[in-house]
């Protein structure tokens, strides 16, 4: 039996994808995984590194405000499905799933004029348009967020799954930790990251809450910056002695996670899933840019249910920083509330859902009824 997972661009759309990948070897081992995806997308490295094949398609997004680039746009995606097609017809695979990009696209087509077996996952809370699209013509929809039905026309296959997790994130070792990033045992440790690229607006209030904390609140943080960023916020931390640890980009996330008693980030789905199902509470900085504001309703899922607090990305400086992590990280009481209140959010058992309605289709055997939707939700 061999599946194709489809999705790319960022790590949004790609980690969900080795995650039900991952899940599918631990419970049908005969099972073969093979990734779709484009080269200059993280899924290029990423795919490899956890140990899949992929194969690539030519894609290329439609820019909203750029109008004349969109004949070119359309020329390169007719020959992303011509690829698409062929993929499919070489690779037989019994089911396909998208996980959302530009590249999903074309391989979502091409299952269905092939007759494949098509399931959507939709990581945000708003969902995109490649996803709304998708969704009529798909066999099942996989929503994180309840809220995330509303926009879909049809609704008789939607199912709330929750985001795939990886399951490493959960044996994250905290002494280890400890010794990776150099940290101090049993200090309060912060971890500030906002995404693989970093976040310039969240690095500069990090920085300069440190410098207002230092001297009054005894904490240590673990700082992903961003390549871009990395030399001048290291500089400052060196120059300055500012207690963190400096790292451009954070591969061994369970270890960051395992380390961590709060965490300040973006509200992007996948780290939202990965902060409640570790029981991390945070302080969430949606980015303002996204679309149609989806990260403000991905971070009021959690700030709803007291597991993390919010900060406006225009009201975002060190001071304002500094006050919430002092009166967070003082009261040791609310992080544990707020830790208790992450776990009830999260949904661990995603990928394994996923995994399991894939293997199901590709049996021929189609949905699995208790996972439907209905009646169901956070």
């Amino acid at each position: 039996m061999r599946i194709l997972i489809a999705g790319g661009g960022t790590g949004g759309h790609v980690f969900p994808g080795i995650a039900v990948a991952e899940e599918l070897q631990r419970i049908r081992p005969d099972v073969e995984v093979v990734f779709v995806g484009g080269r200059r997308g993280i899924e290029a490295t990423a795919v490899p590194e956890a140990g899949f094949p992929i194969r690539f398609l030519v894609t290329a997004g439609f820019p909203r405000r750029q109008w004349w680039r969109w004949p070119w746009a359309v020329l390169v995606n007719i020959a992303g499905c011509i690829q698409a097609v062929f993929i499919i017809l070489t690779e037989r695979p019994g089911a396909v799933l998208g996980t959302g990009g530009y590249v999903s696209g074309p391989l979502s087509l091409a299952a269905r004029i092939t007759g494949r077996p098509l399931l959507i996952q939709e990581q945000n809370s708003i969902p995109g348009l490649t996803n709304r699209w998708l969704a009529r013509i798909a066999d099942e929809v996989h929503l994180s967020f309840l809220e995330a039905r509303s926009h879909f026309t049809r609704r008789d296959h939607l199912k709330v799954t929750g985001n795939p997790v990886r399951a490493h994130l959960l044996v994250g070792d905290r002494e280890q930790a400890v010794r990776e990033f150099g940290l101090v045992p049993g200090k309060p440790t912060v971890f500030i990251f906002g995404g693989s690229l970093g976040a310039k607006r969240i690095n500069d209030a990090a920085l300069d809450a440190l410098r207002r904390l230092k001297g009054r609140l005894d904490l240590q943080c673990i700082l992903q910056t961003g390549r871009d960023d990395h030399a001048r916020v290291l500089q400052a931390v060196s120059h300055e002695g500012l207690p963190a640890t400096v790292r451009p980009f954070v591969r061994d996330m369970h270890l960051a996670y395992a380390a961590a008693d709060l965490v300040v980030c973006r509200a992007g789905a996948m780290t939202l899933a990965e902060i409640a199902v570790c029981g991390l509470p945070a302080i969430l900085v949606p980015y303002p840019y996204a679309a149609h504001d989806h990260q403000v309703v991905n971070a009021a899922n959690l700030v709803d249910r007291g597991a993390a607090v919010t900060i406006p990305d225009a009201e975002l400086d060190g001071d304002r920083l500094a006050r919430e992590l002092a009166h967070l990280l003082v009261d040791r009481s609310a992080l544990s509330r707020m830790s208790a209140n992450a776990r009830l959010f999260a949904r661990p058992d995603a990928a394994n859902r996923l995994a399991r309605s894939l293997v199901r289709w590709a049996e021929g055997k189609g949905p699995l009824g208790e996972e439907a939707a209905a009646g169901g939700g956070r």
